[in-house]
Protein backbone atom coordinates (compact mmCIF):
# COMPACT_ATOMS: atom_id res chain seq x y z
CA UNK A 1 0.00 0.00 0.00
CA UNK A 2 2.76 2.63 1.09
CA UNK A 3 4.77 1.86 -2.42
CA UNK A 4 1.66 2.26 -4.68
CA UNK A 5 1.36 5.94 -2.69
CA UNK A 6 4.74 6.83 -3.16
CA UNK A 7 4.87 5.82 -7.57
CA UNK A 8 1.95 8.19 -7.43
CA UNK A 9 3.63 11.29 -5.39
CA UNK A 10 7.02 10.49 -7.37
CA UNK A 11 4.96 10.92 -10.68
CA UNK A 12 2.68 13.76 -9.35
CA UNK A 13 5.79 15.69 -7.80
CA UNK A 14 7.49 15.38 -11.71
CA UNK A 15 4.75 18.15 -13.08
CA UNK A 16 5.30 20.27 -9.93
CA UNK A 17 8.84 20.45 -9.64
CA UNK A 18 9.57 23.22 -11.98
CA UNK A 19 6.12 24.69 -12.21
CA UNK A 20 5.47 28.55 -11.68
CA UNK A 21 1.53 28.86 -12.25
CA UNK A 22 0.11 31.62 -9.95
CA UNK A 23 -2.65 33.15 -11.21
CA UNK A 24 -3.29 31.50 -14.85
CA UNK A 25 -4.89 33.06 -17.51
CA UNK A 26 -6.83 31.16 -20.55
CA UNK A 27 -7.29 32.55 -24.12
CA UNK A 28 -11.00 33.02 -24.41
CA UNK A 29 -12.21 31.32 -28.11
CA UNK A 30 -14.87 32.66 -30.30
CA UNK A 31 -16.74 29.41 -29.47
CA UNK A 32 -16.03 27.91 -26.34
CA UNK A 33 -14.83 24.40 -25.71
CA UNK A 34 -15.90 22.94 -22.94
CA UNK A 35 -16.37 24.53 -19.51
CA UNK A 36 -19.81 25.41 -17.71
CA UNK A 37 -22.06 26.72 -19.13
CA UNK A 38 -20.89 26.26 -22.66
CA UNK A 39 -23.42 24.88 -24.65
CA UNK A 40 -25.89 28.27 -23.71
CA UNK A 41 -22.94 30.70 -24.83
CA UNK A 42 -22.51 28.60 -27.53
CA UNK A 43 -26.52 28.84 -28.19
CA UNK A 44 -25.90 32.70 -28.12
CA UNK A 45 -22.72 33.14 -30.32
CA UNK A 46 -25.13 31.12 -32.95
CA UNK A 47 -27.97 33.18 -32.82
CA UNK A 48 -25.33 35.93 -33.76
CA UNK A 49 -23.54 33.63 -36.27
CA UNK A 50 -27.29 33.28 -38.28
CA UNK A 51 -28.28 36.59 -38.37
CA UNK A 52 -25.20 37.43 -40.17
CA UNK A 53 -26.31 34.76 -41.95
CA UNK A 54 -29.71 36.16 -42.83
CA UNK A 55 -28.14 39.40 -43.92
CA UNK A 56 -25.76 37.85 -46.46
CA UNK A 57 -28.42 35.40 -47.97
CA UNK A 58 -30.95 38.60 -48.73
CA UNK A 59 -27.63 39.91 -51.16
CA UNK A 60 -27.48 35.92 -53.15
CA UNK A 61 -28.98 35.80 -56.46
CA UNK A 62 -31.94 33.70 -56.53
CA UNK A 63 -32.72 31.49 -59.14
CA UNK A 64 -36.10 31.05 -60.76
CA UNK A 65 -36.87 27.95 -62.21
CA UNK A 66 -37.18 27.88 -66.05
CA UNK A 67 -40.06 25.95 -67.22
CA UNK A 68 -39.28 24.20 -69.92
CA UNK A 69 -41.83 22.62 -72.55
CA UNK A 70 -41.82 18.91 -72.13
CA UNK A 71 -42.66 17.29 -75.48
CA UNK A 72 -45.80 15.29 -74.87
CA UNK A 73 -45.54 11.41 -74.96
CA UNK A 74 -46.95 9.86 -77.70
CA UNK A 75 -49.01 6.69 -75.93
CA UNK A 76 -49.66 3.49 -77.58
CA UNK A 77 -53.40 1.80 -76.03
CA UNK A 78 -52.89 -1.49 -74.15
CA UNK A 79 -54.43 -3.62 -71.92
CA UNK A 80 -53.82 -1.45 -68.66
CA UNK A 81 -54.43 1.74 -70.76
CA UNK A 82 -58.16 0.09 -70.98
CA UNK A 83 -58.86 -0.86 -67.67
CA UNK A 84 -57.18 2.16 -65.62
CA UNK A 85 -57.76 5.86 -66.61
CA UNK A 86 -54.83 8.62 -66.55
CA UNK A 87 -55.53 9.41 -63.47
CA UNK A 88 -55.49 5.57 -61.55
CA UNK A 89 -52.86 5.00 -63.32
CA UNK A 90 -50.75 7.69 -62.45
CA UNK A 91 -52.19 7.23 -58.26
CA UNK A 92 -50.53 3.48 -58.82
CA UNK A 93 -47.15 4.67 -59.93
CA UNK A 94 -47.20 7.81 -56.81
CA UNK A 95 -48.01 4.91 -54.65
CA UNK A 96 -45.72 2.06 -55.99
CA UNK A 97 -42.90 5.05 -55.28
CA UNK A 98 -44.34 5.50 -52.02
CA UNK A 99 -44.40 2.34 -50.88
CA UNK A 100 -40.39 1.75 -52.11
CA UNK A 101 -39.30 4.67 -50.13
CA UNK A 102 -41.09 3.00 -46.60
CA UNK A 103 -39.38 -0.43 -47.82
CA UNK A 104 -36.19 1.53 -47.81
CA UNK A 105 -36.58 3.04 -44.67
CA UNK A 106 -37.57 -0.05 -43.03
CA UNK A 107 -34.23 -1.31 -44.50
CA UNK A 108 -32.21 1.22 -43.19
CA UNK A 109 -33.28 0.87 -39.54
CA UNK A 110 -33.28 -2.74 -39.83
CA UNK A 111 -29.78 -2.58 -40.08
CA UNK A 112 -29.66 0.17 -37.70
CA UNK A 113 -31.29 -2.27 -35.50
CA UNK A 114 -29.01 -5.28 -36.19
CA UNK A 115 -26.17 -3.11 -35.78
CA UNK A 116 -24.48 -3.84 -39.48
CA UNK A 117 -24.75 -7.29 -38.47
CA UNK A 118 -27.31 -8.89 -40.96
CA UNK A 119 -26.76 -12.27 -39.75
CA UNK A 120 -28.53 -11.47 -36.79
CA UNK A 121 -26.09 -13.78 -34.27
CA UNK A 122 -25.31 -10.52 -32.18
CA UNK A 123 -21.92 -9.91 -32.81
CA UNK A 124 -22.67 -6.16 -34.75
CA UNK A 125 -22.38 -3.00 -33.51
CA UNK A 126 -23.69 -0.99 -30.65
CA UNK A 127 -26.84 1.06 -31.71
CA UNK A 128 -25.24 4.26 -31.34
CA UNK A 129 -21.99 3.20 -33.43
CA UNK A 130 -24.18 1.73 -36.34
CA UNK A 131 -26.25 5.17 -36.54
CA UNK A 132 -22.60 7.22 -36.39
CA UNK A 133 -21.58 5.04 -39.56
CA UNK A 134 -24.64 5.70 -40.71
CA UNK A 135 -24.18 9.37 -41.10
CA UNK A 136 -20.85 9.22 -42.57
CA UNK A 137 -21.37 6.82 -45.19
CA UNK A 138 -24.44 9.34 -45.93
CA UNK A 139 -22.23 12.17 -45.85
CA UNK A 140 -19.13 10.26 -48.01
CA UNK A 141 -22.18 9.54 -50.58
CA UNK A 142 -24.04 12.23 -51.21
CA UNK A 143 -20.95 15.24 -50.58
CA UNK A 144 -17.65 12.88 -51.53
CA UNK A 145 -17.40 13.84 -54.59
CA UNK A 146 -17.71 17.50 -53.96
CA UNK A 147 -14.66 19.51 -55.20
CA UNK A 148 -16.44 22.43 -57.23
CA UNK A 149 -18.56 25.53 -56.20
CA UNK A 150 -21.74 24.32 -57.17
CA UNK A 151 -25.45 23.61 -56.41
CA UNK A 152 -25.65 19.97 -55.01
CA UNK A 153 -27.69 17.52 -57.82
CA UNK A 154 -31.41 17.57 -56.35
CA UNK A 155 -31.33 14.20 -56.17
CA UNK A 156 -28.75 14.25 -53.52
CA UNK A 157 -29.63 16.86 -51.55
CA UNK A 158 -33.14 15.41 -51.53
CA UNK A 159 -31.69 12.29 -50.39
CA UNK A 160 -29.19 13.66 -47.89
CA UNK A 161 -32.69 15.67 -46.27
CA UNK A 162 -34.64 12.54 -46.33
CA UNK A 163 -32.07 10.09 -44.67
CA UNK A 164 -31.06 12.64 -42.28
CA UNK A 165 -35.11 13.07 -41.13
CA UNK A 166 -35.06 9.48 -40.61
CA UNK A 167 -31.85 9.64 -38.57
CA UNK A 168 -32.32 12.47 -36.80
CA UNK A 169 -36.57 11.08 -35.78
CA UNK A 170 -34.70 8.81 -33.05
CA UNK A 171 -33.82 12.05 -30.96
CA UNK A 172 -37.62 12.52 -30.63
CA UNK A 173 -37.67 9.94 -28.04
CA UNK A 174 -34.56 10.82 -26.29
CA UNK A 175 -36.05 12.45 -23.00
CA UNK A 176 -35.03 13.27 -19.80
CA UNK A 177 -37.36 13.31 -16.77
CA UNK A 178 -37.92 16.16 -14.75
CA UNK A 179 -40.78 16.99 -11.29
CA UNK A 180 -44.08 18.49 -12.35
CA UNK A 181 -47.70 18.61 -11.04
CA UNK A 182 -50.74 17.71 -12.21
CA UNK A 183 -54.14 18.81 -11.20
CA UNK A 184 -57.45 16.44 -10.94
CA UNK A 185 -60.55 17.01 -11.61
CA UNK A 186 -61.48 17.64 -7.99
CA UNK A 187 -58.80 20.12 -7.84
CA UNK A 188 -55.74 17.87 -6.19
CA UNK A 189 -52.59 18.48 -6.84
CA UNK A 190 -50.24 15.49 -7.47
CA UNK A 191 -46.46 15.96 -7.76
CA UNK A 192 -45.40 13.78 -11.13
CA UNK A 193 -42.73 13.43 -13.03
CA UNK A 194 -43.01 14.68 -16.48
CA UNK A 195 -40.73 14.11 -19.88
CA UNK A 196 -38.84 16.66 -21.86
CA UNK A 197 -36.19 16.92 -24.40
CA UNK A 198 -32.87 16.04 -23.53
CA UNK A 199 -30.51 19.48 -22.44
CA UNK A 200 -27.77 18.83 -24.71
CA UNK A 201 -30.19 17.55 -28.01
CA UNK A 202 -32.96 20.39 -27.12
CA UNK A 203 -29.46 22.98 -27.49
CA UNK A 204 -27.16 21.19 -30.37
CA UNK A 205 -29.89 20.15 -32.57
CA UNK A 206 -31.73 22.99 -33.87
CA UNK A 207 -28.42 24.55 -34.41
CA UNK A 208 -26.83 21.75 -36.37
CA UNK A 209 -29.72 21.77 -38.32
CA UNK A 210 -29.45 25.63 -38.65
CA UNK A 211 -25.86 25.18 -40.04
CA UNK A 212 -27.04 22.74 -42.73
CA UNK A 213 -29.47 24.83 -44.09
CA UNK A 214 -27.20 27.03 -44.65
CA UNK A 215 -24.57 25.44 -45.92
CA UNK A 216 -26.56 23.89 -48.52
CA UNK A 217 -27.82 27.65 -49.46
CA UNK A 218 -24.43 28.84 -49.60
CA UNK A 219 -23.59 25.68 -52.27
CA UNK A 220 -26.84 26.48 -54.29
CA UNK A 221 -25.74 30.30 -55.03
CA UNK A 222 -22.72 29.14 -56.93
CA UNK A 223 -25.36 28.55 -59.42
CA UNK A 224 -24.14 31.29 -62.12
CA UNK A 225 -20.66 32.14 -61.40
CA UNK A 226 -17.44 34.15 -63.05
CA UNK A 227 -15.41 31.21 -63.15
CA UNK A 228 -15.15 28.03 -64.08
CA UNK A 229 -13.57 24.48 -63.61
CA UNK A 230 -10.95 23.21 -65.22
CA UNK A 231 -10.32 19.02 -65.82
CA UNK A 232 -6.87 17.36 -66.41
CA UNK A 233 -8.08 16.20 -70.17
CA UNK A 234 -9.85 20.02 -71.09
CA UNK A 235 -6.62 21.45 -69.21
CA UNK A 236 -4.44 21.86 -72.33
CA UNK A 237 -6.95 22.79 -74.85
CA UNK A 238 -8.34 25.51 -72.17
CA UNK A 239 -4.87 26.69 -71.40
CA UNK A 240 -4.45 27.38 -75.68
CA UNK A 241 -7.57 29.05 -75.90
CA UNK A 242 -7.35 33.22 -76.17
CA UNK A 243 -9.08 34.96 -73.08
CA UNK A 244 -7.75 32.73 -70.93
CA UNK A 245 -5.12 32.51 -68.31
CA UNK A 246 -2.56 29.12 -67.27
CA UNK A 247 -4.27 28.18 -64.19
CA UNK A 248 -2.03 26.48 -60.97
CA UNK A 249 -2.64 24.06 -58.19
CA UNK A 250 -2.99 25.54 -55.35
CA UNK A 251 -2.15 22.61 -53.25
CA UNK A 252 0.13 20.31 -55.26
CA UNK A 253 -0.39 17.53 -52.66
CA UNK A 254 -3.69 16.93 -54.63
CA UNK A 255 -3.32 17.56 -58.48
CA UNK A 256 -6.31 15.13 -59.39
CA UNK A 257 -9.14 17.84 -58.30
CA UNK A 258 -10.48 20.03 -60.97
CA UNK A 259 -8.77 23.85 -61.09
CA UNK A 260 -10.36 26.91 -61.25
CA UNK A 261 -10.20 29.05 -64.28
CA UNK A 262 -10.99 33.02 -64.33
CA UNK A 263 -11.42 35.31 -67.16
CA UNK A 264 -8.59 36.85 -68.35
CA UNK A 265 -9.18 40.19 -66.99
CA UNK A 266 -9.43 39.00 -63.40
CA UNK A 267 -12.73 38.61 -61.18
CA UNK A 268 -15.09 41.11 -61.21
CA UNK A 269 -14.59 43.23 -57.58
CA UNK A 270 -18.15 42.58 -56.87
CA UNK A 271 -17.65 38.69 -57.14
CA UNK A 272 -14.38 38.75 -55.14
CA UNK A 273 -16.05 40.51 -52.50
CA UNK A 274 -19.06 37.83 -52.54
CA UNK A 275 -16.78 35.05 -52.25
CA UNK A 276 -14.44 36.70 -49.33
CA UNK A 277 -18.05 37.27 -47.62
CA UNK A 278 -18.63 33.76 -47.95
CA UNK A 279 -16.03 32.08 -47.14
CA UNK A 280 -15.91 34.12 -43.61
CA UNK A 281 -19.72 32.99 -43.26
CA UNK A 282 -18.22 29.57 -43.76
CA UNK A 283 -15.21 29.60 -41.32
CA UNK A 284 -17.63 30.80 -38.98
CA UNK A 285 -19.88 27.90 -39.84
CA UNK A 286 -16.82 25.49 -39.85
CA UNK A 287 -15.96 26.85 -36.02
CA UNK A 288 -19.50 26.90 -34.65
CA UNK A 289 -19.48 22.82 -35.77
CA UNK A 290 -16.08 22.20 -33.95
CA UNK A 291 -17.26 23.82 -31.09
CA UNK A 292 -20.24 21.78 -31.40
CA UNK A 293 -18.41 18.77 -32.35
CA UNK A 294 -15.40 19.26 -29.16
CA UNK A 295 -18.22 19.86 -26.19
CA UNK A 296 -19.78 16.63 -27.23
CA UNK A 297 -16.23 14.84 -27.15
CA UNK A 298 -15.64 16.39 -23.88
CA UNK A 299 -18.97 14.84 -22.34
CA UNK A 300 -18.41 11.02 -23.79
CA UNK A 301 -17.24 8.84 -21.21
CA UNK A 302 -13.26 7.88 -21.68
CA UNK A 303 -12.69 4.21 -22.74
CA UNK A 304 -10.76 1.90 -20.18
CA UNK A 305 -9.16 0.64 -22.46
CA UNK A 306 -7.35 4.10 -23.82
CA UNK A 307 -6.82 5.30 -19.99
CA UNK A 308 -5.20 2.57 -19.02
CA UNK A 309 -2.53 2.32 -21.33
CA UNK A 310 -1.57 6.05 -20.70
CA UNK A 311 1.62 6.79 -19.13
CA UNK A 312 1.71 7.66 -15.25
CA UNK A 313 3.06 11.23 -16.26
CA UNK A 314 1.87 14.29 -17.83
CA UNK A 315 5.35 15.26 -18.47
CA UNK A 316 6.12 11.89 -20.41
CA UNK A 317 3.17 12.26 -22.58
CA UNK A 318 4.44 15.96 -24.20
CA UNK A 319 7.83 15.45 -23.65
CA UNK A 320 10.63 18.37 -21.74
CA UNK A 321 9.86 20.81 -24.74
CA UNK A 322 6.32 21.55 -24.53
CA UNK A 323 6.32 20.75 -20.83
CA UNK A 324 8.55 22.89 -19.96
CA UNK A 325 6.55 25.55 -21.96
CA UNK A 326 3.52 25.14 -20.10
CA UNK A 327 4.70 24.67 -16.49
CA UNK A 328 7.38 28.06 -16.53
CA UNK A 329 5.26 30.39 -17.72
CA UNK A 330 3.00 33.00 -16.06
CA UNK A 331 0.68 33.74 -19.04
CA UNK A 332 0.61 30.90 -20.61
CA UNK A 333 -0.35 31.10 -24.91
CA UNK A 334 -1.28 28.38 -26.94
CA UNK A 335 -0.96 30.51 -30.11
CA UNK A 336 3.06 31.20 -29.01
CA UNK A 337 3.81 27.69 -28.16
CA UNK A 338 2.75 26.46 -31.47
CA UNK A 339 4.83 29.15 -33.51
CA UNK A 340 7.57 27.92 -31.45
CA UNK A 341 6.88 24.08 -32.31
CA UNK A 342 6.82 24.98 -36.25
CA UNK A 343 4.44 22.32 -37.23
CA UNK A 344 5.19 21.84 -41.24
CA UNK A 345 2.40 19.30 -41.86
CA UNK A 346 -0.44 18.03 -40.63
CA UNK A 347 1.11 14.73 -39.95
CA UNK A 348 3.02 16.37 -37.16
CA UNK A 349 0.26 18.37 -36.23
CA UNK A 350 -1.93 15.00 -35.45
CA UNK A 351 1.33 13.45 -33.51
CA UNK A 352 1.21 16.34 -30.98
CA UNK A 353 -2.83 16.53 -30.31
CA UNK A 354 -2.21 13.12 -29.49
CA UNK A 355 0.27 13.42 -27.12
CA UNK A 356 -1.14 16.78 -25.79
CA UNK A 357 -4.64 15.09 -25.37
CA UNK A 358 -3.23 12.30 -23.50
CA UNK A 359 -1.29 14.43 -20.97
CA UNK A 360 -4.59 16.19 -20.76
CA UNK A 361 -6.38 13.13 -19.36
CA UNK A 362 -3.08 12.41 -17.21
CA UNK A 363 -3.69 15.61 -15.57
CA UNK A 364 -7.31 15.81 -14.85
CA UNK A 365 -6.93 11.92 -13.46
CA UNK A 366 -4.77 13.05 -10.83
CA UNK A 367 -6.76 16.28 -10.25
CA UNK A 368 -9.72 14.57 -9.25
CA UNK A 369 -7.22 13.06 -6.44
CA UNK A 370 -6.47 10.04 -5.06
CA UNK A 371 -8.97 7.90 -3.28
CA UNK A 372 -6.78 7.05 -0.19
CA UNK A 373 -6.77 8.89 3.03
CA UNK A 374 -2.98 11.19 3.16
CA UNK A 375 -1.69 11.94 6.47
CA UNK A 376 -2.13 15.73 7.62
CA UNK A 377 0.96 17.12 6.84
CA UNK A 378 0.13 16.16 3.31
CA UNK A 379 -2.77 18.06 2.98
CA UNK A 380 -1.39 21.07 2.07
CA UNK A 381 0.95 19.50 -0.43
CA UNK A 382 -1.54 17.57 -2.42
CA UNK A 383 -3.81 20.32 -2.21
CA UNK A 384 -0.76 22.39 -4.34
CA UNK A 385 -0.09 19.79 -6.41
CA UNK A 386 -3.82 19.09 -7.23
CA UNK A 387 -3.91 23.02 -8.44
CA UNK A 388 -1.38 22.58 -10.57
CA UNK A 389 -2.46 19.41 -12.68
CA UNK A 390 -5.78 21.34 -12.58
CA UNK A 391 -4.13 24.32 -14.27
CA UNK A 392 -1.71 22.42 -16.85
CA UNK A 393 -4.86 20.38 -17.50
CA UNK A 394 -6.55 23.20 -18.78
CA UNK A 395 -3.41 24.86 -20.75
CA UNK A 396 -3.47 21.39 -22.41
CA UNK A 397 -7.30 21.87 -23.43
CA UNK A 398 -6.58 25.01 -25.05
CA UNK A 399 -3.83 24.15 -26.68
CA UNK A 400 -5.19 21.37 -28.13
CA UNK A 401 -8.06 23.10 -29.55
CA UNK A 402 -5.68 25.18 -30.91
CA UNK A 403 -3.86 22.47 -32.68
CA UNK A 404 -7.20 22.04 -34.42
CA UNK A 405 -8.16 25.46 -35.42
CA UNK A 406 -4.98 26.20 -37.50
CA UNK A 407 -4.98 22.62 -38.99
CA UNK A 408 -9.19 22.41 -39.60
CA UNK A 409 -8.70 19.14 -41.92
CA UNK A 410 -7.25 17.57 -39.16
CA UNK A 411 -7.93 13.59 -38.42
CA UNK A 412 -9.58 12.58 -35.26
CA UNK A 413 -6.81 11.82 -32.58
CA UNK A 414 -6.76 8.84 -30.40
CA UNK A 415 -8.78 9.36 -27.76
CA UNK A 416 -11.85 11.16 -30.10
CA UNK A 417 -11.41 7.67 -31.92
CA UNK A 418 -11.56 5.54 -29.30
CA UNK A 419 -14.51 7.78 -27.22
CA UNK A 420 -16.79 6.98 -30.80
CA UNK A 421 -16.18 3.33 -31.28
CA UNK A 422 -17.05 2.82 -27.43
CA UNK A 423 -19.94 5.23 -27.43
CA UNK A 424 -23.25 3.68 -26.07
CA UNK A 425 -25.29 6.53 -25.98
CA UNK A 426 -27.25 7.20 -29.25
CA UNK A 427 -27.99 11.55 -28.38
CA UNK A 428 -24.45 11.74 -28.13
CA UNK A 429 -23.39 9.62 -31.88
CA UNK A 430 -26.03 11.47 -33.42
CA UNK A 431 -24.93 14.56 -32.07
CA UNK A 432 -21.00 14.08 -32.74
CA UNK A 433 -21.36 12.51 -36.43
CA UNK A 434 -23.57 15.32 -37.19
CA UNK A 435 -21.51 18.32 -36.13
CA UNK A 436 -18.85 16.78 -37.40
CA UNK A 437 -19.87 15.84 -41.23
CA UNK A 438 -20.91 19.45 -41.42
CA UNK A 439 -17.61 20.50 -39.78
CA UNK A 440 -16.10 18.93 -42.97
CA UNK A 441 -18.45 20.56 -45.48
CA UNK A 442 -17.68 23.64 -44.34
CA UNK A 443 -14.11 23.34 -44.24
CA UNK A 444 -14.60 22.01 -48.17
CA UNK A 445 -16.31 25.23 -48.81
CA UNK A 446 -13.62 27.22 -47.69
CA UNK A 447 -10.85 25.64 -49.72
CA UNK A 448 -12.78 25.38 -52.66
CA UNK A 449 -13.23 29.50 -52.33
CA UNK A 450 -9.79 29.79 -51.29
CA UNK A 451 -8.44 28.06 -54.63
CA UNK A 452 -10.96 30.00 -57.10
CA UNK A 453 -9.31 33.33 -54.84
CA UNK A 454 -5.50 32.01 -55.04
CA UNK A 455 -6.34 31.66 -59.41
CA UNK A 456 -7.64 34.80 -59.14
CA UNK A 457 -4.56 36.62 -57.35
CA UNK A 458 -2.06 34.44 -59.62
CA UNK A 459 -3.85 35.82 -62.67
CA UNK A 460 -3.59 39.11 -61.19
CA UNK A 461 0.57 39.00 -60.34
CA UNK A 462 0.55 37.76 -64.22
CA UNK A 463 -1.56 40.57 -66.05
CA UNK A 464 0.88 43.06 -63.59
Amino acid sequence: MSSSMDMDSSSTNEESSEADLNNPSREEFEFPLSHSGSLSSLSKRLDELIISYESLHKAWPVSEPVQEEVPVPVLIPSLVENKLSMKERGEVLDQRAADNEVQAIKERFSKLLLGEDMSGSGKGVSSAVAISNAITNLYATVFGNCHKLEPIQTEKKNMWKREMDCILSVCEYIVEFFPSSQSLPDGTKLEVMATRPRSDISISLPALEKLDTMLLDMMDSFEKTEFWYIDEKKKQSLHSSEGSRPSVHRNTEKWWLPVPGVPGSGLSEETRKDLKKKRDLASQIHKAALAINSTILTEMEIPESYTQALPKSGRACVGDTIYRYMSTLDRFSPDYLLDCLEISSEHEALAVADRVEAAMHVWHRKARGNKSRPSIDRIKDLMDVRYKNVVLGKRAESLLFCVKQRFPGLRQSRADTSKIQHNKDVGQAILESYSRVLESLAYTIVSLIDDVLFTDGSSEKQRS
